[in-house]
């Protein structure tokens, strides 16, 4: 997952994680490890609709956002 990708997203509609919290009705702290991969925390494909809705997402930016290959 591209974090810094789905930050900028949200920081493009002046959002917060609470904010992204609230759209997809979790804690503040699962959406949080939902969006730092802790502890194979992932976002649902129902999420991942939630938000690529919300944030008007083409499906080549929710390719890059959720399926991002680490690169090391």
């Amino acid at each position: 997952m591209n974090q810094a990708l789905l930050r900028s997203v949200m920081a493009r509609y002046s959002e917060t994680q609470a904010d992204l919290a609230e759209l997809l009705k979790l804690s503040l702290s699962r959406t949080n490890a939902k969006i730092n991969c802790y502890g194979g925390a992932q976002f649902t494909q129902a999420e991942i609709w939630a938000i690529k809705d919300h944030y008007n997402l083409s499906a080549d930016d929710v390719d890059a956002i959720f399926f991002a290959k680490k690169v090391s």
